[in-house]
């Protein structure tokens, strides 16, 4: 499992011209499953995103999480996280979990994750943000062994 991880003054996703999530300041994650995550790569990923402590304290150093601070979380589906482009230009999304199972993760994912806006699985989405810093860190799940 993989996300983008921003801090943000301000996050939008729009689908078909309207707004179906949005935050103030606060912490914007995209986030994409690989072939082989399981359901311990969710719990893990939704423990490490309200964890990641990027705000910084009164000195500038990073020492506060979103949810320290109370601010908002946007987390928005994206399987282009993992287009492989290791030979040739045009991304190869075989290593991305199928979208039926991907769906269902994402379900779950929300639900281990708790109350957040977020944005629309298998949606033409537009995704608008100001990042703040800009401060962008990926966060990937340990890779575990599916047998």
């Amino acid at each position: 499992m993989r996300a983008v991880v921003m801090r943000v003054l301000r996050a939008e996703v729009r689908v078909g011209g309207s707004a179906v999530a949005a935050i103030g300041p606060g912490q914007a994650a995209l986030v994409g499953f690989g072939r082989g995550d399981q359901e311990a790569d969710v719990a893990w990923m939704a423990r490490k995103l309200h964890a990641l402590r990027i705000f910084p304290d009164e000195t500038g150093r990073l020492r506060h999480s979103a949810d320290e601070l109370g601010r908002a979380h946007l987390l928005v589906p994206q399987f282009t996280l993992y287009g492989d482009v290791g030979s040739g230009h045009r991304p190869d999304f075989g290593p991305a979990m199928p979208p039926a199972e991907a769906a269902a993760m994402w379900q779950l994912f929300l639900g281990a994750f708790g109350p957040a806006q977020a944005g629309v699985f298998g949606a033409d989405m537009r995704f608008l943000s100001e990042n703040d810093g800009p401060l962008t860190i990926l966060v990937t799940s340990p890779v575990r062994s599916a047998g």
